[in-house]
């Protein structure tokens, strides 16, 4: 199967968000012209070899930018690892193409339809205008998508009348040899395959012979199967300065589509990715992420990470962004139980939502430590981090203040809006002596004339004075 990308050196672009601002690709130089444009460009007039000029005097509010080689490279290297969620086997075709070993993996999809539907659907959710194409043999394949003929030619005798009509432009010969083949009369493929073999390969060169026995399936087509990272790095170029963090979800959207397209050939998943802003004064910003469990989800990172850049605050313009995964960890085989309610993933799931949103120290869990001193007898856990589940002290509130407060007193009795009644029974502390934090004290369960009940304490030394400590449910 082909993936064929016609307008790479555009999509390459097409992260912004923005699909409704004329965006047109040029050539470098002084006289530059338009080689590919998007749709707002073309209803304003803007063709692809128009000169950059003229196409800024029909569109005023044109964006150009000049064509990115090393970005097409990424783009398509990128969308290889990508496409090994499909098969392991995929081979780069520059500047433009894929090409995919599809034969052994389709009853995992359902047939060549589910594959092609899988395929179709997610090229479209990385931005790409893609075509598809499959046949016996990938220059075939090759030939057919190229040419917008998004044909699916079961076996070899098929190929003939398939690849019938196409121009012999496809073959990427040298535009001399093609040219003395048309002053032949020799136009299309048609009319080319049904020339004698040997007097083809005495008027044609060996090599273009091979490519005719390669296309319909005489001789083996081997090509060399690109090999995925072992990392994940995504590197962007943004088309215009962005200043505002939300406008970045769209791109940051995209590399996690191919983020989690890799993992899936990789059968992995990441539990901690970052995100690199690169600004104007060649400053980065970090923005790095972490999950309570590993996922390739892309909707469920995606949203986290929208939820992180609505909160983030730019020192500058970001003039490109990198994602990075640098520990890819294997994929949890998991499997249903049927007497422990599956509820783990959701809980791991709300806390990454919480803090995405809220950020990270403000998501933490609770211990109970085994200390006497009430302001001591606690520690903060990371969010999901399992406690040691001991035992709080009975008799004693979960909810603490901060610091301590002084109550007033009214005839030797302690106030909180208005006189307090203490419970029988007290709690005496005396600890800490071994640390210079020693306290020594009498804590009393008090409720006030509206039924509230509070957590107070009597110190033994100095003023003897009244403090509220924390208050009961």
């Amino acid at each position: 199967m082909c993936l064929h990308i016609p307008q790479l050196p555009l999509d390459v672009f097409r992260h912004s968000g923005s699909d409704d601002v004329p965006l047109a690709v040029c050539g470098t130089g002084r006289h530059s012209r338009v080689l590919f444009c998007n749709m707002p460009a073309q209803r304003q007039g803007v063709c692809p070899g128009l000169p950059l000029a003229a196409a800024r005097a029909l569109s005023r509010s044109l964006r150009s930018v000049a064509r990115n080689s090393d970005a097409e490279r990424q783009a398509l290297e990128s969308l290889a690892g990508w496409a090994t969620q499909f098969t392991p086997v995929v081979s780069l075709s520059p500047p433009d193409a894929l090409l995919l070993e599809v034969e052994g993996s389709l009853h995992l999809f359902g047939g060549l339809t589910g594959l092609l539907e899988r395929a179709r659907h997610g090229l479209r959710s990385l931005g790409y205008v893609a075509r598809l194409a499959s046949a016996p043999t990938p220059l075939a394949a090759l030939c057919l998508a190229r040419c917008g003929r998004e044909r699916h030619v079961g076996d070899v005798a098929s190929l003939p009348a398939a690849l019938a009509s196409l121009p012999l432009s496809v073959l990427d010969w040298e535009q001399t040899l093609v040219d003395r083949l048309q002053g032949m009369g020799v136009h299309r493929l048609a009319e080319l395959l049904r020339l004698p073999r040997a007097g083809l390969a005495r008027r044609l060169e060996p090599a273009c012979v091979e490519d005719l026995d390669r296309l319909v399936g005489r001789r083996p087509d081997l090509r060399p199967p690109w090999r995925a990272p072992e990392r994940f790095r995504r590197r962007l170029v943004l088309p215009a300065e962005v200043s505002r963090a939300e406008a970045l979800s769209f791109a940051v959207r995209r590399l996690v589509l191919e983020l989690c397209g890799w993992l899936r050939g990789r059968d992995a998943a990441v539990q901690q990715l970052e995100i690199c802003l690169y600004h104007r004064d060649r400053a980065v910003t970090r923005l790095e992420h972490g999950l309570q469990r590993r996922s390739r989800d892309a909707e469920h990172i995606a949203g986290l990470l929208r939820e992180r850049l609505e909160r983030l605050s730019l020192p500058g313009p970001v003039l490109e962004l990198e994602m990075r995964a640098e520990r890819p960890l294997a994929m949890a085989a998991t499997s249903p139980d049927l007497f422990t309610p599956a509820d783990g993933d959701a809980r791991a799931d709300l806390l990454d939502r919480l803090r995405a949103r809220l950020g990270d120290e403000a998501v933490r869990g609770l211990d109970v430590v085994a200390e006497h001193r009430p302001e001591y007898a606690w520690r903060s856990l990371e969010a999901g981090e399992a406690s040691a589940c001991r035992p709080a002290v009975a008799g004693r509130p979960l909810w603490l203040l901060p610091v301590p407060r002084r109550l007033r007193t009214r005839d030797g009795r302690p106030c909180l809006h208005g006189p307090l009644q203490l419970e029988p029974g007290r709690e005496r502390v005396e600890s800490g002596w071994w640390d210079g934090e020693e306290v020594r004290r009498d804590y009393f369960v008090a409720r006030d004339s509206a039924g509230a009940c509070y957590w107070i304490y009597r110190e033994l030394e100095g003023g003897h004075g009244w403090y509220l400590q924390g208050l009961f449910d």
